[in-house]
Formats: structure tokens, C-alpha cells, sequence
């Protein structure tokens, strides 16, 4: 199948960490008269280059006092008080991450909690796109300050959930921000913990279902690979149809995995003969395991099918996919894909 991996770039947004923010009450009411509780303007960010900026390490857990006074010392903020006042105050500041925040020195309450909050302040910061493989993971784990012994050690050590034999696929897409010194296998842990929580969300948990959670997740990493967002259950609906079928999948997306060939549209014919339980075109079934960390959206996908009979898809054109269940149409866009591939329609697509 020929796909469109433009949908590779897209990026989920959300952290899956957070901080509880404890103190009382009656010090919050004491401090709302503070000359820095209030802003003197709207907030912008005049240094993007973090150059002179406070280095702010935010353990796991951390309380708002504990991350006020930090600020106070640092020199970010010129009252401790008020910054616990602000973010008492603002439910936004569980949402702050545990990690090392480059801040700005000199602001308000107000400007130094929005600096908490800006993802690109954060050092480290792991920031995995749906599709990923662990391969990549992996990196970015180092780029964050995990050491390569430490990830190996984790990525075979951890307990997998029932039914999966690798753990390829259980790395959930989000930003994740982890406090300095916590070790490979907490960070991996937590982002299979939120793999386990969207499976449940998206029905692939169901002891009704004619597939296990694993080959589930296989499929919905396919359906990540090969298709945009507005296409993912008509993919789901191809995979199913061509597995009753008894049908080899043919999914370019498997041998770009075995290949480690990122966001390549063409696919040649020397490359479907290559040997590899992966290769789709050689064997028939799903792939021993997934193929990249799919995201919430595909993962429902994986488990609701759209209702249709087609057999076929291919993208003609970037985000231009057609789905059928007719050789002979199937073959006329094909000729339509190979004359946009001559004409430099996919030189720009990921």
C-alpha cells in the first residue's frame, strides 16, 4: 500500500506528569496584597534564548512553597509569598512538570508561573510524536540525561502487560518531563501505564473482540503509519478485510520499519522481498508486533472499523487517499501516484 506519513509529524500535546501544589490556606489570604501578586502587563516572552535565565529543578511531588522559594532565591520572583499565592490560586500549576525550568529572572507571580508552564523552557523534555518507534524514544531519552545502560537495562526489564511480547508500541505519544535522577525504568513505566489507560479508553481491552490487545495495538500502529487522521478507520476496515480475506496485508509502512526508512513514500520492488517476519508482502497476517507507538486516535480506530468492503487504498496525492475494493481501480490510481511521484507532489511530504 502506498500512504500518505505527513500524519507521522503530527505531535500529541499533553504532559502526563504533574506536581501537587499543598499549603494552607490562611497563607494564601495573607499574601494577595503583595505588590508582586499582580502583573504590571500582559505576559511576553522577550528572552526565547533562555540566555542569563535561572535554572529551576522541580522535583516529583514537589509543594507550591517548596517551588516558591526556589523562585524567591533564584532571584525569578521578588516575593515567595505571592508566587504561592498565584499558584494556589491558578489551577493551571498542577499541570507544572517536575524537570529542570529555565526561567527568566525578575518577573512577577503571575509571568514566572506562565514560564512554568511553557514546554519549550523545559530541559530535557521527551517529546514523543504518534508513530514513533522506540528506537527513537530511546534517543531523545538520552538527549534528556538518561544514560544508554540505564534504557537497555529498563527496556528489558520491564514488565510488559498481559498478553504483549514486546515493547515496541507501548510508549504512549505525549511530553513527558521527569524529575532529575529518576531512573529509565520509572520514566518507561509511566509511559506504558498511559499506553494501558488509552487502550481501556479506546475498547481494545474488550474480551468481545475477535483480536488480542496486542495484535490490536499492531494494527492501530499500521493504521498510524499509512494513513491521515480522517482515513484511520477506513485503513482499519482495509487491514480487517484483507485478514478474513485470508489476504497478505502488502503495507509499505511494515518494511519502512524493518528498513528504519522515516517518512518515505516510495518503496521499491527489491524491498518487498526482503526477509523479515515484519515484510507484509512476504507473509501473510499481521506482523509479529506493532510497528511504532500509536496514538489515541488510531487506537480507536484499530478497535471501530469504518463499515465498507474495500480492499485497496493508496494516496494518489498528498492527503488525497482512495480507498476500493476493485484490482483494476486500484491499478488506474496507481498510474494517477506514480505520475505525481515524477512530478515532485511527495518531495515534501515526512
Amino acid at each position: 500500500m502506498i500512504s500518505d506519513k505527513g500524519a507521522l509529524s503530527r505531535v500529541a500535546a499533553a504532559l502526563v506528569v504533574a506536581i501537587v501544589l499543598t499549603g494552607g490556606v490562611r497563607e494564601l489570604r495573607k499574601t494577595t496584597s503583595s505588590p508582586d501578586y499582580q502583573c504590571a502587563q500582559v505576559y511576553v516572552d522577550t528572552n526565547p534564548d533562555f540566555e542569563n535565565d535561572a535554572e529551576i529543578k522541580i522535583s516529583q511531588g514537589a509543594s507550591g512553597s517548596q517551588i516558591a522559594d526556589q523562585l524567591f532565591e533564584a532571584g525569578v520572583v521578588k516575593s515567595a509569598r505571592a508566587f504561592f499565592g498565584v499558584a494556589v490560586g491558578d489551577p493551571r500549576a498542577s499541570k507544572i512538570a517536575p524537570g529542570s525550568h529555565l526561567i527568566s529572572k525578575g518577573l512577577c507571580a503571575k509571568d514566572a508561573l506562565s514560564q512554568l508552564l511553557d514546554s519549550k523552557r523545559i530541559s530535557g523534555l521527551i517529546n514523543i510524536f504518534e508513530g514513533a518507534w522506540n528506537s527513537e524514544i530511546f534517543s531523545q531519552m538520552e538527549n534528556a540525561g538518561f544514560t544508554k545502560a540505564d534504557i537497555a537495562r529498563a527496556a528489558s526489564g520491564i514488565k510488559l502487560p498481559a498478553g504483549f511480547k514486546t515493547l515496541e508500541g507501548l510508549l504512549f505519544p505525549a511530553q513527558y518531563s521527569f524529575a532529575e535522577g529518576t531512573p529509565a525504568l520509572s520514566a518507561l513505566t509511566s509511559m506504558v501505564d498511559r499506553t494501558i489507560v488509552e487502550m481501556k479508553s479506546a475498547g481494545l481491552t474488550s474480551k468481545d473482540s475477535k483480536y488480542t490487545a496486542q495484535q490490536l495495538v499492531t494494527i492501530a500502529s499500521i493504521i498510524q503509519a499509512e494513513g491521515n487522521l480522517e482515513d484511520f478507520t477506513k485503513v482499519s476496515r482495509v487491514i480487517r478485510n484483507r485478514l478474513e480475506k485470508g489476504m497478505p496485508l502488502q503495507m509499505d509502512s511494515t518494511v519502512h520499519y524493518v528498513k528504519k526508512d522515516r517518512g518515505k513514500i516510495f518503496l521499491s520492488t527489491a524491498s518487498t522481498f526482503l526477509k523479515s517476519p515484519y515484510n507484509t508482502y512476504r507473509n501473510y497476517g499481521l506482523p509479529p508486533g506493532p510497528i511504532g507507538n500509536p496514538g489515541a486516535e488510531a487506537l480507536k480506530a484499530a478497535a471501530n472499523p469504518a463499515s465498507g468492503d474495500w480492499i485497496y487504498f493508496i494516496t494518489v496525492a498528498p492527503f488525497d487517499t482512495r480507498f476500493t475494493s476493485s484490482s483494476e481501480q486500484f491499478s488506474l490510481w496507481k498510474i494517477e501516484y506514480k505520475k505525481n511521484l515524477r512530478a515532485g507532489l511527495f518531495r515534501s511530504s515526512k
